[in-house]
C-alpha cells in the first residue's frame, strides 16, 4: 500500500484550486460538498468554470497563486493541464508545507483524490494507488446501485444518538445496539415513519438493550478451511466478523484473520509439529477464561476442527467449565488438495473407502491397515507427513504395494503460494528432500493430477 487512506477534516480550512478548464471545475464541484474555504485561481477562467464558481459561491481570483496565498492551507490541486503552471504550484505549496495533487499526473502528487461514493454522513473511498482509474469509477457505478440513499438518514441520526449509547458499556453491548439499530430496527422504522421518528426509535430501542438480560459467553470452534477466505462458508465468515476473541492456530493465515473486527482480542495457540507449540492445556483455560468473563469466542482452526484439530478435547474442558459452544465444519486440506489436481477422493471402481491419517505421531502409524493401503487402487490423505514419508514407504512396500503408485504432495493447498509435486511411493522421500518444502504439505497416496492439471504447468514440477 503506497497511499494510505485517511479521512481528512476539512471544515473552516482553506483548500487552494489554481487551473482552468475541466480538470479544475471537477474538483471544484467535489471539494464544494465539503466545508472547506474553497479559493479559485484563475487568470482567465472559462465560462463554466467562471459560472460555476458563481453558483456554488467559491471566491474567484483572477490571477496566479503566490506564496502568500498557501498560508494555512490544508491541501492544493494544481489543475492547469499544462505542466510548468503545475510545476510553479506544487513548489509553491511544498515550500508552504501544504501537501499537493497535480490533476492526472500521480508521481508529482503528494495525494491523490479517490473515486467517493457519498451518502453523507457514510463515505467510500476507492482507490487503486492510480493504477486504474477507469476501474475505480467502475466500482464507484457498483457501489452507487447497490448502497440505499436511506443510508445517509440513518448515519446522521445515528451519529445524534450516540452520547445516549455511551449508557451501554463499551464492547458487545454497544455493538449490538449499534447493529440492532442500522440492520433491523432503523431501516424499519425509515420506510415505515420517516426520518423524523427515527430519534423516538432510538430511545426506544435503547431502553430495550438497557434492560435486557446480559448474554454469558460462550464459544464456537470454527473451521477456517484450507486457507483461502473464499473457501470459508458463510456462517464462519458472520462468526468471525462477531468475535469478541479470536484463538486461533499457526495454520490460519493472516488473509483469514484480518476478516474480524480490528478491535477483537487475537490469541495465537499454534501448534506446529516437531516445534514448541501451546499446551492444550493452556488453550482449553484460554478459551474458558475469555468466555466466563462474557466474550464471544471464536476458536479458529485449520481446515475442518474435526479433522486433526483435538476437538473432542476442547468441547469436552468447556461443557465441564459449564460453557455453551458449537461447531461450524470447514473444508478439510483433503479436500481442497485433491480438487487443486482436479482428483476425486473416491471413484467408483477404483476405492470405495478413503483414509485420512496423521503422521505427526509415527508410532501410532504402526496400527493402520497397511495391508489395506497397499492394494491397487487404495487412496489415502496423509497430513503432516514430511517427515514420515520413509516410513510410509516402507511399510506399504512391506505389504505388496506397486512402487509405481502415483503420490501428489500439494504445499500450502489453496493459497497463493500453493505447490504441487508429483511423485511415485518408490521415489517419494527423495521427492520430498528435492522439494525442500517449507509449508504445510498434504500427501495424496494413489492419486495423480487429472489432465486438466495441465493448463496450470506453473503449478506443478515433476521430479523425474
Amino acid at each position: 500500500m503506497q497511499h494510505f487512506p485517511i479521512f481528512l477534516d476539512l471544515a473552516d480550512r482553506p483548500v487552494v484550486i489554481a487551473g482552468n478548464g475541466a480538470f479544475a471545475l471537477a474538483k471544484m464541484r467535489l471539494l464544494s460538498k465539503t466545508q472547506a474555504r474553497l479559493a479559485l485561481f484563475a487568470p482567465v477562467p472559462e465560462a463554466d468554470l467562471e459560472s460555476a464558481a458563481v453558483e456554488l459561491s467559491v471566491p474567484l481570483h483572477r490571477r496566479s497563486v503566490e506564496a502568500a496565498d498557501l498560508t494555512g492551507a490544508a491541501l492544493a490541486y494544481a489543475a492547469h493541464g499544462e505542466a510548468a503552471a503545475d510545476a510553479r504550484l506544487a513548489g509553491l505549496a511544498r515550500a508552504a508545507g501544504v501537501i499537493v495533487n497535480v490533476v492526472d499526473n500521480l508521481e508529482a502528487s503528494d495525494f491523490i483524490t479517490p473515486a467517493i461514493v457519498d451518502r453523507d454522513p457514510v463515505t467510500i473511498a476507492i482507490g487503486t494507488e492510480g493504477a486504474a482509474p477507469v476501474l475505480a469509477r467502475k466500482i464507484k457505478a457498483d457501489l452507487e446501485a447497490t448502497l440505499p440513499v436511506a443510508l445517509g438518514p440513518l448515519a446522521r441520526a445515528g451519529k445524534l444518538f450516540r452520547p445516549h449509547a455511551e449508557a451501554l458499556p463499551q464492547g458487545r453491548a454497544r455493538r449490538d445496539f449499534w447493529a440492532d439499530y442500522y440492520f433491523n430496527t432503523g431501516p424499519l422504522v425509515l420506510a415505515e415513519a420517516g426520518e423524523e421518528l427515527l430519534d423516538h426509535a432510538l430511545h426506544a430501542l435503547l431502553d430495550q438493550h438497557l434492560n435486557a438480560a446480559t448474554e454469558p459467553g460462550r464459544v464456537d470452534l470454527v473451521g477456517a478451511g484450507p486457507g483461502d477466505p473464499e473457501l470459508m462458508t458463510l456462517k464462519a465468515r458472520r462468526l468471525l466478523d462477531g468475535a469478541d476473541v479470536v484463538i486461533h492456530d499457526h495454520l490460519v493465515p493472516a488473509a483469514i484473520l484480518e476478516l474480524a473486527r480490528r478491535e477483537a482480542i487475537f490469541v495465537a495457540v499454534g501448534k506446529i509439529g516437531f516445534a514448541p507449540s501451546t499446551p492444550q492445556e493452556e488453550i482449553n483455560a484460554a478459551m474458558i477464561e475469555h468466555a466466563q468473563a462474557g466474550h464471544r469466542v471464536v476458536r479458529l482452526k485449520g481446515g475442518d476442527a474435526s479433522v486433526f484439530g483435538r476437538l473432542d478435547e476442547e468441547t469436552e474442558a468447556l461443557s465441564a467449565a459449564g460453557i455453551d459452544w458449537a461447531v461450524t465444519p470447514g473444508i478439510t486440506a483433503a479436500s481442497a488438495a485433491a480438487a487443486s489436481i482436479g482428483a476425486s477422493l473416491t471413484r467408483r471402481g477404483r476405492n470405495s473407502d478413503l483414509r485420512l491419517l496423521t503422521a505427526h505421531d509415527v508410532s501410532g502409524f504402526a496400527d493402520h491397515d497397511w495391508r489395506a493401503l497397499a492394494r491397487p487402487g487404495a487412496v489415502a490423505a496423509i497430513y503432516m507427513g514430511k517427515r514420515a514419508a520413509r516410513f510410509v514407504q516402507g511399510r506399504l512396500l512391506m505389504h505388496g504395494a506397486d512402487g509405481q503408485t502415483p503420490v501428489t504432495l500439494v504445499e500450502n493447498v489453496s493459497r497463493p503460494d500453493q505447490r504441487i509435486v508429483t511423485s511415485r511411493l518408490d521415489r517419494l522421500p527423495q521427492d520430498i528432500a528435492d522439494a525442500a518444502f517449507a509449508g504445510p504439505v498434504i500427501t495424496l497416496l494413489g492419486l495423480a493430477p487429472a489432465r486438466a492439471a495441465a493448463v496450470l504447468p506453473a503449478l506443478i514440477e515433476e521430479f523425474a
